[in-house]
């Protein structure tokens, strides 16, 4: 089969021929139909997370069940099915037991600890996919299994209550899917970007307002949730200034800077949340909202032959919004 190869921290990505692999007990092999090129696939090759190389990246993968390893009883040849982020875990810890997985110093992550599904086969656990629903295409799929699904679960966790004014600070890859979640959920949403170029864009993926700043949002009458979506924190702590009474920032995107808090987030009695992929079943609600047509994922869809050009423009920002590869 055909796989993009990291050969090593900080190398350009490399399309080779590998051996198919065969499933073991518990394992199904997917036959990959598309897969999300995520920033944090940036952020691997440039050694920023470990893992050993070489490696094929990929944690957005979808496809169809081409094969069944021993004891897979839950998954059938041909259930279309996507991966999230974490596939397995130690079982043991104390967040095992809690059954909050995501935070074991075990996990085994798709693309990371497992080969991943920049290819044309991928194998994964089979417990650990999950069924996409009927006429959701796969180029739509793939991004919901971590853009999605992460912006999804920080927007339950901030648990906003009727009436309440949802703000999304950075409208990228993430942030506007956020909009469209928060919009679909049926609260009033204010977009927060700098890009004057995208106001007919966001508005028309469900923002009810458009503004520049923390300033501009506290003028609007703040909001009640910042779902903190870019990757400058800088701007995220300015939309702070936004922030309404015990109101609640959801930190998502990654970065290397830091959020500085002052007495008023305090004496407003403000929540500062971080979030990621929460619970399957906020992956199973941000599938559904797809599947329904409420929720759009503006794609570039690249071919397999066309990753390493797919990698240089998502490192470099150009995307808009989410890279799609299909072998």
């Amino acid at each position: 089969m055909r796989a993009a190869v990291v050969p090593a921290a900080r190398a350009k990505w490399e399309i080779r021929e590998v051996p198919t692999p065969e499933p073991g007990p518990n394992q199904v092999l997917i036959r990959i139909r598309a897969s999300g090129l995520c920033y944090t696939d940036v952020h691997i090759t440039e050694g920023m997370l470990p893992t050993r190389f070489p490696r094929t990246l990929g944690h957005e993968p979808v496809g169809e069940v081409a094969a069944l390893g021993a004891g897979v009883t839950t998954r059938r040849v041909g259930d279309r099915v996507g991966v999230p982020w974490v596939q397995a875990s130690c079982g043991r810890c104390e967040w095992c037991l809690r059954g909050k997985p995501r935070f074991c110093a075990e996990q085994v992550a798709t693309g990371l600890q497992t080969q991943g599904g920049h290819a044309e086969f991928m194998l994964a656990q089979a417990g650990a996919t999950l069924l996409i629903p009927d006429g959701l295409a796969f180029e739509q799929a793939a991004p919901i299994f971590c853009a999605g699904y992460t912006v999804y679960s920080g927007l339950r966790a901030a648990d906003p209550k009727p009436h309440e004014r949802v703000a999304v600070v950075g409208i990228g890859g993430l942030g506007h899917l956020a909009l469209q979640y928060a919009h679909a959920t049926g609260f009033e949403t204010i977009a927060v970007t700098h890009s004057k170029d995208k106001e007919k864009l966001v508005r028309g993926l469900g923002a009810d307002r458009v503004v520049s700043d923390g300033e501009a949002l506290r003028a609007a009458g703040g909001a009640d949730v910042i779902l903190g979506t870019s990757n400058s924190y800088k701007a995220t702590a300015d939309a702070l200034k936004g922030l309404r009474p015990e109101g609640r920032l959801v930190v998502m995107g990654a970065s290397g800077e830091r959020i500085d808090i002052g007495a008023e987030f305090v004496f407003n009695g403000g929540r500062l949340i971080g979030s990621s992929q929460n619970s399957v079943e906020h992956l199973y609600e941000a599938l559904d909202f797809a599947a329904k047509g409420k929720v759009k994922v503006v794609t570039e869809n690249f071919h397999l032959d066309e990753i390493p050009r797919a990698y240089e423009r998502v490192a470099g920002g150009m995307v808009r919004f989410r890279a799609v590869i299909t072998p």
